[in-house]
């Protein structure tokens, strides 16, 4: 008797060595794929069942049982992160099981642009095919509300900048990270500003670093344009500067200002209204903000366009004349 179970106990264990030996080498084989690369997504909250479906509807040569047992043997079986993935040739199923257990997403990019409006923003957004679209349709109110943020205007309070982000993300999730990354800039600039400052608070800073951002050709020039926009705030002068103009005709802007535009009276209008404009006109990047809360000293009241990107500087009106007659009419008056 003794025998014969030591027997059946040398024959199970056997047995349980080929059935080992056999899901080993499933478990550390290639998967065979129907294409290359095999592209898939979890969605928030996927069983590791549904997720094997996803896999092989991806045309992944998977059998289901194979990744569930496994899954339960790692016990990674609730640890499914969602998101994009993306396998290729020799992928065995353990990769895969860790590789959705660490969230190895596969990622895309979207550059917002220093100086872009909020509609430019969107309409890169609503282009992206990476992005599931679920402002499309909003109004910026709207927007600004799903942001936590419904006081907020949405024109210039979103950072310039590269974004990294799992495919089939949120465009809502993308537009929070670029709000708090600027409210996190302007958190660390704003204690950080020159003394006497004439903006009430850090948005009227945000303010005039859109308008510096939009008026500025070369990097150099920048906190030069900044002086002089300061420098006419302190004195009462009229910030008279043309890209405010142009944001408050919105759409009827057809490339050439006129001299009616510069006499209309709109909220943007720096011709017509003293100060700065109730939000900002673009989205401006770190530079422009810090050149906005470090402005050069210059007694400069005055600027134009040289041609070449670069800016004259002039401290009376006399000068200034000179300068557009020499820059901006060929020398002719």
């Amino acid at each position: 008797m003794h025998k014969l179970l030591g027997k059946l106990f040398l024959l199970g264990a056997l047995v349980l060595a080929v059935l080992a030996a056999a899901f080993a080498w499933v478990a550390l084989s290639p998967i065979g794929m129907q294409r290359e690369p095999v592209e898939f997504t979890v969605a928030p909250g996927s069983s590791l069942r549904a997720v094997t479906r996803e896999i092989a509807a991806a045309g992944a040569d998977l059998d289901p049982w194979l990744l569930l047992l496994l899954g339960k043997l790692m016990r990674v079986e609730a640890s499914i992160k969602a998101g994009s993935y993306q396998v290729g040739q020799g992928v065995t199923p353990l990769d895969l099981l860790r590789k959705l257990s660490r969230g190895d997403v596969t990622q895309a990019e979207l550059t917002f642009i220093e100086g872009w409006t909020f509609r430019q923003m969107r309409e890169r957004l609503d282009a992206h095919p990476d992005l599931r679209h679920e402002t499309v349709g909003l109004s910026e109110a709207e927007i600004m509300r799903l942001l936590g943020a419904p006081n907020d205007a949405a024109e210039g309070v979103f950072f310039p900048d590269t974004y990294l982000f799992a495919k089939r993300s949120s465009d809502i999730d993308l537009l929070a990270r670029a709000y708090r990354a600027m409210r996190r800039h302007l958190a660390r600039e704003w204690p950080a500003r020159e003394e006497g400052l004439p903006y009430r608070d850090a948005y009227q800073a945000l303010i005039m670093a859109s308008i510096v951002e939009k008026e500025t050709g070369r990097d150099v020039d920048r906190a030069q344009i900044a002086g002089v926009f300061v420098n006419r705030l302190r004195q009462g002068m009229l910030l008279q500067t043309d890209p405010t103009v142009i944001y408050g005709l919105g759409e009827r802007f057809d490339g050439n200002l006129r001299k009616r535009d510069l006499l209309a009276d709109t909220p943007y209008n720096t011709y017509a209204r003293a100060g700065l404009p109730p939000t900002p006109i673009a989205m401006p990047g770190l530079a422009s903000l810090q050149a906005a809360l470090h402005p050069s000293r210059t007694e400069a009241l005055y600027f134009v366009a040289r041609g070449d990107g670069s800016s004259h500087f002039s401290r009376t009106l006399d000068e200034h004349r000179q300068a557009v007659t020499r820059y901006q009419r060929g020398g002719k008056s």
